[in-house]
């Protein structure tokens, strides 16, 4: 799966992830493989993603965005 993840300014990162964990409006939820198509707000918190590779979970600060997750990519706009 692929994810995406942009501000204004920069790509802040793009590239294959095994899952990844999103301060959604009504909670943490954690997007895996194959996952059913959904469009999100995002709160301020922390997005924690782990590298296709088994690498080690990489931690994000965020002070809120949308997150669109469609066909394995997952598309995260920041502010």
């Amino acid at each position: 799966m692929t994810l995406k993840v942009i501000s204004a300014e920069k790509v802040l990162f793009d590239g294959a992830v095994s899952l990844v964990t999103l301060p959604g409006a009504a909670g943490l939820f954690t997007v895996l493989e194959n996952h059913a198509s959904l469009v999100s707000v995002l709160t301020a918190g922390e997005l924690e993603f782990q590298a296709e590779e088994g690498g080690e979970r990489q931690r994000m600060a965020i002070e809120g965005g949308i997150a669109d997750v469609d066909r394995n990519v997952v598309s995260v706009c920041v502010y």
